[in-house]
């Protein structure tokens, strides 16, 4: 078994350290793989040192966030859970009632990160207000926001309290490179770690030559590659999906895939990076 120990990290605003690879539940409890096999896999991740599990209000309508619950089983206090609040309930007793029942589902006492899972119609200041109150009842430790733009950190950071949002979860990988012109070093200069959701995206990314080919020159899989580029950025979290342990595995061997500076200067011939601003990817 590989070793947890050797798993990199990044350190949250405050300076908790999490892994810099996660696991993402976006898709289970929604029958694509067995539940046996979405537990399997999940704990196989935290034998491996992939700690923090993503996850939210909305995947399976509440779904995967049970499955969280059965693979983190008398392993708690090993985990970092990341959930989500859907914007439509982000008001102020909104907030308060999702969480406590993302609370029951996940079968847990606190929420590691609690994310207001994209912007909706109900001010931001009502949100915070909840997330503040939530910290207060020791219901959630960090709150942080997804698929938020410049503009819309801008304002969050002009709300009171609103220096302590901890993430900005966003769509992340070779293809979707838009946040690398703006977003990703206006987060990086307030220490904001990036936590990227779809960084192989959905496998589309994978039939691309020369992908391919810097893959098979390091004896890699092509995910591995692409998971290996979004994790070479400093202050990103990568948050892959995996339904089966086997899977787990190859998206932890990714981190030792090391690209050098040829396959970067390749990669971005194939993947060009963003030269001027643009909307905010999302899937």
């Amino acid at each position: 078994m590989l070793s947890a120990t050797v798993i990199r990290t990044t350190t949250l605003p405050l300076g908790e350290a999490v892994p810099v690879l996660g696991q993402g539940t976006w898709g289970m409890a929604e029958g694509k793989h067995s539940r046996d096999d979405e537990i399997a896999a999940l704990r196989t991740g935290l034998d491996l040192g992939m700690t923090l599990i993503d996850t939210a209000e909305m995947y399976a309508d509440g779904g995967a966030e049970k499955v969280v619950a059965d693979a983190i089983h008398a392993r708690r206090d090993d985990v970092f859970i990341v959930t989500k609040v859907l914007p439509q309930n982000a008001s102020r007793n909104g907030t308060i009632a999702a969480c406590e029942r993302s609370l029951r589902r996940l079968r847990t006492k606190w929420i590691d990160l609690y994310l207001l899972h994209w912007r909706g119609s109900i001010p931001l200041q009502e949100t915070l207000e909840a997330f503040d109150e939530l910290i207060q009842l020791g219901k959630i430790r960090y709150w942080g926001v997804s698929n938020f733009d410049v503009s819309d950190m801008e304002e969050v950071f002009g709300l009171p309290g609103g220096s302590s949002v901890t993430t900005d979860q966003v769509l992340y990988n070779l293809t979707r490179r838009g946040i690398e012109f703006d977003l990703l070093p206006w987060c990086r200069q307030r220490k904001i770690p990036m936590m990227a959701y779809s960084p192989i995206e959905q496998g589309r990314v994978l039939e691309h030559p020369e992908l391919q080919r810097i893959a098979k020159q390091h004896g890699a899989k092509p995910s591995q590659v692409a998971l290996a580029w979004v994790l070479r950025q400093d202050k990103v979290i990568a948050i892959p999906r995996a339904g089966v342990p086997a899977h787990v595995r190859e998206n932890r061997a990714a981190l030792d895939v090391r690209l050098t500076k040829e396959d970067l200067a390749d990669l971005d011939r194939a993947f060009p990076p963003p030269t001027r601003k643009q909307p905010l990817a999302m899937l």
